[in-house]
């Protein structure tokens, strides 16, 4: 069997496993065979990206004799043995499209979540050197992480799709967009897709994480894009009720446009909650609704049909826990729930330092990585980089210190340590649980381990041999580190199928070392794993320059009261537009304003002028300092890297 670069022959191999029970399984490369291939040269004209954010990419025996891995480009399980600390690779079985999570059910089957396929593969590991796919259950819209609750399997999808069988009611009032599909093992159905126990629909949008408490009785489920009670007032509202808040002009004296206005669901001068600006004016009549922002969420695992538990106070769901939840661990002592997220600024107007104006921008501090903490206290929220000073340009030793997009997590054994794999720093941070949640840690390098693949996106611990395992996503590597000396003691690399182009060019999204003066900060803290955050932003620069529009398509201005087609650096709201998809796109931003049409005389299709998409991702090269606060921008070398990265994200360089 050949390893390809492209994704044809790897889709074609994953839906014949996916139409039918495999007896056994798709045959596993040799290891002297893969050992040939892993050297060779991944083709750029056949691979197509789409950047599937890994959830639960690692998974352990019971034992700690076999690590488990998904290898999210080449559609594969790895599976290592585990020796002195050293990884030796075993065998690899295809499963389905980008899998994304692995879970253990017993020492004979893992379960693996394939995300663009779908669906979810059953493998038999009683022989580790030959494993083989037993089973391919089809369940709801890109599934993203999987675990097991009392022999029960849970399972988050998107509320859509084509497997669900139902009406998803888009339009009707009070339906759930995050649904949790539960099997039973033992009683997987007749039907090829197999025939879940049920689907719970909870009121959220699409889901991610999940987690189990210790006792296995309850099972913890957190939304995606969780959103920050954040939404718009339209511009026509906005101007009728006082207007923006200053300045209405850039530094040059040209008034902007009339614009909508970011509000917050948040507590006012009278402490009760209303929609509010940031000059604290409320706009409660202007907003009919008022967005509960439900985040994590409790099933109980004991119930014959496992059903959504309500809280103390009769409430489904916590709240408040951050924009965006990468992950979450439960401590197996306390029962207390560890939640990794980040929470968005986009409330704050303004990039760039601003000072014509009155200073406002989300410049070096666009949002937060942090880990909350809920317990019956309720949420607890701790700043992973409380050390960094905003109010001051970043310094190397302030950035050294900082740990960036907390995307996996596990507590150790005795509930006393939380590991935390922190995907923009290169690191795994070591956190005691009791500092943790007293707030009392101090960031520090001593209790971080800098791992040489880098882009870390998931740990699992290895309690008994003191010894945590961590994916690297930007070498397809797994690090093994010695939790006692908190260093790294071994690296080995999975066969990648990705060209350099993909692989040179994804730090660039989301090293915030590289990219940021805080080191906390990158394009991934908005374009979530090269997509989008789901929230709008005003991300306009008092200090700018009207831009002229060099587009075809503008309206010529026939009257004074028009307004003018030219880009005033005082934007307004826009929504964070995805960067997946952009190749043949030309200008970027939703009005365009990021454009090579300036730079050359002519604009024509397919690619020249506004119609270059290169030369309009090139022009964000002014985000690094602007937005990131970073002292210089990229690099030309560093630009282009970044450029050819996310030109590829989802497009397929030859489509047939």
């Amino acid at each position: 069997m050949q390893r390809l670069g492209g994704r044809l022959y790897m889709l074609a191999l994953a839906l014949s496993a996916s139409c039918a029970d495999v007896e056994e399984g798709v045959p596993e490369l040799e290891g002297k065979q893969a050992s040939l291939l892993s050297n060779t040269t991944a083709n750029e004209d056949t691979f197509t990206a789409f950047e599937s954010g890994q959830v639960r990419p690692l998974a352990i025996s019971a034992d700690g004799n076999y690590v488990y891995a998904v290898n999210t480009p080449d559609n594969r399980l790895e599976i290592f043995r585990a020796q002195n600390g050293a990884l030796t690779s075993l065998s690899s079985l295809m499963v389905g499209l980008e899998p994304v999570a692995v879970a253990v059910r017993n020492a004979s089957e893992l379960w693996v979540v394939n995300h663009l396929s779908d669906s979810v593969s059953i493998v038999d590991v009683s022989n580790p050197s030959r494993p083989r796919v037993t089973r391919t259950l089809l369940v709801g819209d890109e599934p993203r992480d999987l675990v097991f609750a009392r022999d029960r399997a849970y399972i988050t999808t998107a509320h859509r799709g084509q497997n669900t069988g139902r009406d998803p009611q888009f339009t009707t009032p009070s339906v759930g967009r995050a649904d949790v599909w539960v099997f039973n093992p033992n009683a997987l159905g007749s039907t090829l897709a197999g025939t879940p126990v049920t689907v719970l629909s909870l009121f959220a949008d699409t889901p991610r994480a999940l987690a189990v408490s210790a006792d296995g009785n309850t099972v913890y489920a957190a939304a995606f894009h969780s959103g920050n009670r954040t939404t718009t007032i339209p511009e026509r509202t906005v101007t009728n009720n006082g207007g923006i808040p200053a300045p209405l002009a850039n530094a040059a004296g040209v008034i902007a446009p009339w614009n909508s206005l970011i509000v917050k669901y948040r507590k006012g001068p009278d402490n009760q909650l209303h929609w509010l600006d940031e000059l604290n004016r409320n706009w409660d009549s202007s907003v009919m609704f008022s967005l509960p922002d439900k985040d994590v969420f409790a099933i109980d695992a004991t119930l014959a049909v496992p059903a959504e538990k309500v809280g103390p106070t009769g409430v489904k769901g916590v709240s408040g826990v951050g924009t965006v939840l990468f992950n979450m661990a439960v401590n197996p002592v306390s029962g207390k729930v560890y939640v990794a997220n980040l929470e968005a600024r986009n409330e704050v107007r303004f990039e760039g330092h601003n000072n014509f104006g009155d200073g406002s921008t989300v410049r070096g501090h666009i949002a937060e990585s942090r880990i909350s903490v809920l317990g019956s206290e309720g949420v607890a929220h701790r700043h992973l980089n409380k050390h960094l000073n905003y109010a001051q340009e970043g310094t190397p030793a302030q950035a050294q210190k900082s740990l960036a997009f907390p995307t996996g997590m596990q507590v150790s054994a005795d509930g006393q340590f939380l590991y935390v794999a922190a995907l923009g720093s290169n690191k795994l941070g070591v956190f005691k649980t009791s500092e943790l949640e007293n707030d009392s840690f101090v960031p520090s390098t001593a209790n971080q381990v800098l791992l040489t693949g880098g882009g870390p996106t998931g740990v699992v611990l290895d309690n008994t041999r003191k010894l945590a395992y961590v994916l690297t996503r930007y070498d397809n590597g797994i690090s093994t580190v010695n939790t006692q000396t908190k260093t790294e003691a071994a690296h080995v690399k999975m066969y990648n199928p990705e060209p350099p182009s993909i692989t040179k060019g994804r730090p660039f999204l989301y090293d915030a070392r590289l990219t940021s003066a805080h080191g906390d900060s990158a394009c991934a803290s908005c374009h979530i794993f090269g997509d989008f955050d789901s929230l709008a932003w005003d991300l306009g620069d008092p200090d700018g320059e009207v831009v002229r529009n060099p587009g075809p398509f503008t309206i010529p201005v026939i009257s004074s009261l028009m307004p003018s087609p030219d880009h005033h650096p005082l934007k307004g709201p826009m929504t964070t537009q995805s960067l997946r998809g952009m190749a043949n796109h030309g200008p970027m931003h939703w009005r365009g304003d990021r454009t090579g049409g300036n730079d050359v005389l002519l604009s024509a299709q397919p690619d020249l002028g506004t119609f270059d998409e290169v030369a309009a991702f090139k022009k964000f090269n002014v985000a690094f300092p602007g937005l990131l606060g970073r002292a210089t921008e990229l690099t030309t070398e560093q630009m282009q890297a970044f450029t050819d990265f996310m030109l590829q994200v989802t497009y397929p360089p030859n489509p047939i």
